[in-house]
């Protein structure tokens, strides 16, 4: 039998450790069919031969956890994600807001936390750009916001207000008036909730442009890792008119502390609604949580207290017991826990609502996922293993650059410095680990992450031999972690992840074999080409998206 695709050129990597390099593979009904010879002797007339010519065929990516429709949605507004400066941000504000008189609100992501001394970005710094509309700008994180002064006046937030539950209101040195920074989302959705929502269509165009740049980048396999009912809207709206989409997805339904009891129960009707109208390229059956904030900005949640802040422990966004009573209720349910857990005290409190789960509801393959896991206590690293718990990382993060040197490091002082992205160790002790690149917080190129595990150095290539070197891994077991790992965490390990007849022919073919690149080139690694379930959705043919993320 004749196959549809036969792909030639000596260099195809199945990602099975212990499988060679083969010369062919052979697509037939979506499926590999055959490898090396037996591929190149199943050449008909109609087949279409692509000629690696030099590069390497390997298993597509998956991104384990990212934010599509939010991603795409960011990509409109103000550009400050290039911004290198304060003063280059306010600039790109005046701009904007000169250009669109219409606008009511002024809106833009992912500019870099640490451009303001200490995080803190003032109002009236905005006010001078403009002082009559309000602005709401987001740090690359999505854990900080800086608004003008128009923005707090129609929050209502004065001298007067207090702290929301998760959220803290920055105040000006030595008083209570609002500084004009927003951590963590109980001070944000106030702010959030007046700006106009955009409309299903731009939610569906959002999410088509989002999916271009990951197949564009070899990925096709996403972790919606926040999803409220609109996102679930437009993914089945993008997944079932026009023409496609050229990612499959797995949504994760967010869960706040306020009426969780109330909301797990929609989520079973959302899950068969989701599921019923895109089978087989549309899941819907994790439901994510958020234990703490982030570093950066102090929110992240410490078994010790901060370095810089001997009276804060950060900021906990669930009480532990209860963060267990909702894990053990979304699991008997059939979800999936997706918990964001950045500081140690976030990660041992979601390890232990994992374990109570278990005990509770009983063991079985659940497979929860633990996103980022930054900062793990010695004591907790061996429980992922026995606890099942795959740690979704963000490679691109394991790097010394200036959010750490800035923000960081100083926070949370030398010893719990040193135990960040613990990489290696979690993998030696026997842990699933699966990658993720958390887009748009930074960005979704897969290649870009695997050379920062790889190296775990700068664009720049400093420190020399890499931050934290014994936590380096291979190039195998980088690219592994982003195709294998994130099929594992699908729960379709038995679908993609790796090349063998039987399996989806999902594939990535690059300009070169990237186990042999040297590793700091691997980041500019050319992706030439992109197929799911054997069809192409990037490369020759297809259309290249011209918008990406810096970081």
């Amino acid at each position: 039998m004749h196959a549809d695709i036969v792909f030639t050129g000596r260099t195809v990597r199945t990602g099975d450790p212990d499988a060679r390099c083969h010369e062919a593979l052979a697509v037939k009904d979506g499926l590999i069919s055959a490898l090396g010879a037996e591929a190149l002797a199943t050449r008909g007339p109609r087949t279409t031969v692509v000629d690696l010519a030099g590069g390497a065929l390997l298993p597509a990516f998956g991104d384990g956890h990212a934010h599509p429709v939010l991603g795409g949605l960011g990509l409109r507004g103000v550009p400050v994600r290039a911004c290198s400066s304060v003063e280059e941000i306010v600039e790109a504000v005046r701009r904007w807001a000169e250009d669109h008189p219409e606008a009511d609100w002024i809106t833009g992501d992912g500019f870099d936390p640490w451009l303001a001394p200490d995080g803190r970005f003032d109002a009236r710094w905005l006010d001078t750009a403009v002082p009559d509309r309000p602005v709401l700008l987001r740090t690359s994180d999505h854990h900080t916001a800086w608004v003008n002064g128009e923005a707090l006046r129609r929050a209502g937030y004065t001298a007067a207000t207090p702290d929301p539950p998760g959220g803290q209101i920055v105040r000006r040195d030595g008083g209570s008036e609002p500084l004009g920074t927003l951590r963590e989302f109980g001070a944000m959705n106030p702010v959030l909730s007046l700006v106009p929502t955009p409309s299903p269509q731009e939610h569906v165009d959002a999410l088509r442009e989002a999916a271009s740049l990951f197949a564009a980048a070899g990925v096709t396999w996403v972790q919606d890792a926040l999803v409220l009912p609109q996102h679930a809207d437009a993914w089945i709206t993008a997944a079932t008119t026009g023409p496609g989409l050229p990612v499959r997805a797995d949504l994760c339904f967010l869960l706040e502390p306020d009426d969780w009891r109330g909301r797990i129960t929609r989520f079973v009707a959302d899950r068969e609604r989701v599921e019923s109208a895109a089978p087989g390229l549309v899941t819907a059956r994790s439901v994510k949580f958020f234990a703490d904030g982030v570093l950066e900005a102090g929110t992240a949640s410490l078994l010790e207290p901060y370095t810089d802040c001997p009276h804060s422990h950060g900021m906990a966004t669930w009480a532990p017991a209860e963060l267990a009573q909702a894990v053990t209720a979304v699991d008997a349910l059939g979800f999936r826990p997706h918990i964001h857990a950045i500081g140690d005290g976030a990660v041992r409190a979601a390890l232990d609502a994992v374990e109570a789960a278990d005990r509770v509801n009983g063991p079985r393959d659940r497979r929860p996922v633990i996103a980022h896991a930054e900062l793990i206590e010695a004591a907790d690293l061996p429980r992922f293993r026995s606890l099942g718990v795959i740690a979704n990382l963000q490679p691109l993060w394991s790097q010394c650059d200036a959010l750490m040197t800035e923000l960081i490091l100083p926070r949370i002082g030398p010893e719990r410095g040193a135990r960040q992205y613990q990489t290696a160790s979690l993998l030696t002790s026997g842990a699933h680990v699966a990658f993720g690149s958390d887009w748009p917080v930074t960005a979704h190129e897969p290649l870009r992450g695997i050379a920062t595990a790889v190296t775990r150095q700068t664009p720049e290539g400093t420190p020399e031999g890499g931050w934290l070197p014994a936590e380096r891994i291979s190039s195998a077991t980088a690219l592994s972690a982003y195709s294998a790992g994130s099929a594992h965490q699908a729960f379709q390990e038995k679908e993609w992840g790796v090349l063998r007849p039987g399996m989806r022919a999902d594939l990535v073919h690059l300009a070169a074999d990237p186990v042999t690149t040297p590793p700091a080139a691997l980041a500019h690694l050319p992706v030439l080409g992109t197929w799911l379930a054997g069809r192409r959705t990037h490369g020759t043919g297809t259309p290249t998206p011209a918008r990406t993320a810096r970081h």
